[in-house]
């Protein structure tokens, strides 16, 4: 109906509006053509001309809003991968250590898997060159061992306590690409399910997650979005499907002049319709994320824990191009049901302050005391079905705030952790002890209860790191923290490596101050 209207209204305008307009994007377009051809002829040097082009659209879509882009083929496919779902591979989960490449883990039923590829082997050779101690680009060695389904690639593979190299013949075949990071029991009758983009594939994650949680007695969940980027809009409007009643309202958008454009409501199944829910966000929740948490905010559903969202609420045409390149551009704003707009203020052609959004609310304040957050009475909206008062203005602001605790990390760990020293540290840990570890731990939960990183390793780290960077505490205060911290993250290294990143977080957030407020919520009276 909106969309007739505005075609009905159209229609009454004078026809010489249309034709005028037109003329003058012809001449506009016909300048356009002709400047880049005259340069093409004419400039004293040889000019690229595919590059002057795509310069010249980057040059216009910077003069308009942060988030309308152009990306190449190139730049395109590896942008698309993550929300895709899946890309073709060998199907490995690695790191780098000593400038050579250690599996992780192979993707289960993965082609590595299937020839045979274990935890712990090193990659030493791709179709018998070298990627192994030659300071090859991990971008690199990844077009390697990437290729079309139904590929073959030779590896050569050093397994520890075999000597000389192993040679496996694998087919390459489509790896699915996960968007959930995780999802645990964090507690009897609390889950807690995070995930870090909208993808393809998030939905159908997210709800057999909420099934099997709730076979293990889930009654109440943790809806993890901090750091959450978003992505499709699709999939967010599903995924708050999962908590909200059949036919509320999740999200609306107004395009050019502000007219109504799509609106997006809840269907299906419903999983989690009934329970209590905690979602929690950060300065880096935005996007699909930030409708998400909206909606469950607006209708009530749930409280939103944390600090106030990124504010990325514009919404993107991906409109492709003949070479494999693409332009995002941005044709609408998202509104929460009860009218606000998600996207935070900016100035047109001015990326660069945008951009530096967060460091200013960090300048401000605003990240560390929720005093230092001011917003105007023209902001004031209330929520669907209670009444309370939420603020418009860019972003979601959160029921309860919880401030960035930044004496949390030693700079002394921090120093370490950008080095690389801890994920080293753990990486030589495991290579020496992974079948040990396995033999010694029947579960996680005896895992979790009994293991401790032994001190010796910590010991080697921070020596090592005094050695090669001149990196130590301050004080013994200090030390005796950073020793806490690395302890800590090493553990929960370890059980990501011998298991997955269910355990990980499991221990990582053993004392996250916004898990722990969430969790504190959930031990009261739940009253929003």
């Amino acid at each position: 109906m909106r969309y007739l209207t505005f075609l009905l209204l159209a229609a009454l305008l004078p026809f010489n509006t249309f034709a005028q307009s037109r003329d003058n994007d012809e001449t506009a377009l016909h300048k356009l053509f002709r400047a880049t051809m005259m340069i093409n002829k004419f400039y004293v040097d040889t000019v690229d001309i595919n590059r002057q082009v795509e310069d010249a659209i980057v040059g216009m879509l910077s003069r308009l809003d942060p988030h309308s882009t152009y990306t190449n083929a190139e730049e395109t496919q590896r942008l698309n991968e993550p929300l895709q779902g899946n890309f073709d591979g060998i199907g490995v989960q690695f790191n780098m250590l000593d400038d050579t490449l250690l599996v992780i883990q192979p993707t289960s039923k993965g082609p590595s898997e299937r020839a045979g590829i274990l935890a712990g082997d090193r990659i030493v050779t791709v179709n018998d060159t070298a990627i192994a101690g030659v300071n090859m680009s991990r971008e690199n060695i990844m077009k390697r061992l990437r290729g079309p389904r139904g590929t073959m690639v030779k590896l050569g593979i050093a397994r520890r306590g075999i000597e000389g190299l192993l040679t496996f013949n694998i087919k390459r075949d489509q790896i699915p690409v996960n968007t959930l990071d995780a999802a645990y029991m964090i507690e009897p009758g609390i889950g807690l399910i995070r995930f870090s983009s909208f993808g393809a594939t998030t939905h159908n994650e997210v709800t057999d997650a909420i099934r099997r949680l709730q076979e293990e007695g889930m009654t109440d969940l943790i809806l993890d979005l901090q750091g959450n980027g978003g992505g499709y809009l699709g999939m967010a409007a599903k995924i708050a499907s999962e908590f909200l009643p059949n036919g509320d309202l999740i999200v609306y958008t107004k395009t050019r002049g502000d007219v109504y454009g799509d609106d997006f409501r809840s269907q299906g199944s419903g999983l989690m319709r009934k329970g209590r829910l905690v979602v929690m966000v950060d300065e880096y929740t935005a996007s699909a994320a930030e409708i998400v948490a909206g909606a469950i905010q607006d209708h009530d559903r749930g409280i939103i824990v944390g600090r106030r969202t990124y504010g990325k609420g514009l919404v993107q045409r991906p409109i492709e191009l003949d070479d494999g390149s693409m332009i995002r551009l941005t044709i609408a704003r998202y509104y929460t049901p009860s009218g606000r707009c998600i996207q935070k203020p900016y100035e047109k052609g001015d990326s660069k302050t945008y951009g530096r959004d967060v460091i200013e609310r960090y300048n401000r304040g605003e990240l560390t005391n929720a005093d230092s957050i001011h917003f105007p009475d023209s902001l004031r909206y209330t929520t669907l079905v209670k009444g309370r008062t939420v603020y418009g203005g860019g972003g979601i602001m959160p029921d309860r705030f919880v401030p960035l605790d930044t004496t949390r990390y030693t700079k002394l760990y921090r120093e370490l952790s950008a080095h690389s020293y801890i994920i080293n540290s753990s990486l030589h840990y495991m290579d020496q002890h992974r079948k040990q570890l396995k033999n010694t731990y029947s579960t996680f939960m005896q895992f979790k209860a009994e293991f401790q990183i032994p001190q010796t390793v910590i010991n080697d780290m921070l020596a090592e790191a005094k050695q090669k960077d001149k990196l130590e505490a301050k004080d013994d205060e200090e030390l005796q923290k950073t020793i806490l911290l690395v302890s800590r993250t090493l553990k929960a290294l370890v059980a990501r490596d011998i298991w997955d990143m269910d355990e990980y977080f499991n221990i990582i957030y053993e004392d996250d101050p916004v898990v722990q407020q969430a969790l504190e919520i959930l031990h009261t009276n739940y009253n929003i």
